[in-house]
């Protein structure tokens, strides 16, 4: 193919999770169960945080913006892939696909960033109790998860820009229901070293959280261990119970799916997408809300408000 053809690329054909309509149905009654619980979920915990006083700090107002990421991380993909099962298509032009990975490394980024930022909250809250308003002040949050947003669209950039200048020579079909960018790189016909070793720069950027969050529970654990109350360990731990959770969740699939070579990935990898795409932004309104009393009790008052207008 000439070069001046491959400025005018057809559309990229969205294969799914298995490529089989069978299952492209089940994704679809999946996606459309999940995303307004997702949206739902994530907006009640938004607002219940805002309209509850008792909720303006610190660990609250990370919690806000993991919601807030979480709703824009679901709305990239989901949205298209419903469509696009309603239209009997399968099809995403190239702008459309390029825009759709930017904004899923962007915001994946920004969630990973954020989890980072409530892992050193929980420790400075157990391990510097006394000096926790000092060091968690209300200008370093904001500057917290305005990093996370700049460093998640800094990330994605490079990438999106790299993927933009490849030149796909005949199958375009992406194994994946959303464009990301390890299926991309196997479609194209240009050479992708160079792309190759920019998108695991990006995983070791994506990375630096992850080592953040496991030196902050080295902290917070080193610390609880010192507590000579069982109360007191329980009452700490407890703390940090939820975001585990959402870490576990967040990471374990996440690791599974990029911190591997480029060579080993292949269509029935995209039913991990679906875990940290979709699931876990479902699922941490749940965690959050369930066992935590202030979190509860916000959201009956809000409830309450809005039963009484």
């Amino acid at each position: 193919m000439k070069k001046d053809n491959e400025s005018t690329i057809p559309d990229f054909i969205l294969l799914g999770v298995t490529g089989q309509k069978e299952h492209d149905n089940v994704l679809f009654i999946l996606f459309l169960f999940i995303y307004p619980i997702t949206l739902t979920g994530n907006l009640l915990i938004i607002l219940a945080i805002h309209s509850d006083s008792r909720l303006h700090n610190p660990m609250y107002f990370f919690l806000a913006n993991l919601s807030f990421v979480d709703i824009f991380f679901s709305s990239v993909t989901i949205p298209k892939t419903l469509i696009n099962h309603i239209l009997s298509s399968k099809a995403i032009s190239f702008v459309g696909c390029l825009t759709q990975m930017y904004f899923m490394i962007a915001l994946a980024n920004a969630d990973s960033y954020t989890l980072a930022a409530m892992a050193y909250d929980r420790a400075v809250a157990i391990s510097r109790p006394l000096h926790y308003t000092t060091i968690i002040s209300p200008r370093f949050c904001v500057l917290l998860v305005v990093g996370s947003w700049v460093v998640g669209n800094a990330n994605a950039l490079p990438h999106t820009l790299l993927t933009g200048s490849l030149s796909f020579c005949g199958n375009t079909d992406v194994a994946n229901f959303y464009c990301d960018i390890m299926p991309l790189l196997k479609l194209s016909c240009s050479d992708i070293r160079f792309n190759v070793k920019i998108m695991y720069i990006g995983v070791g950027v994506f990375s630096v959280p992850l080592l953040c969050i496991i030196i902050s529970y080295v902290q917070v654990f080193s610390t609880v261990l010192r507590i000579p109350s069982t109360k007191g360990v329980l009452k700490a731990l407890s703390t940090c119970g939820s975001h585990l959770t959402v870490v576990s969740l967040y990471y374990g699939t996440m690791m599974g799916m990029y911190f591997r070579p480029l060579t080993s990935y292949s269509l029935k990898d995209a039913v991990l997408t679906v875990m940290y795409m979709a699931v876990t932004p479902m699922l941490n309104p749940f965690i959050y809300s369930l066992r935590n009393r202030d979190m509860k009790a916000a959201l009956r008052k809000l409830f309450s408000k809005r039963i009484s207008i």
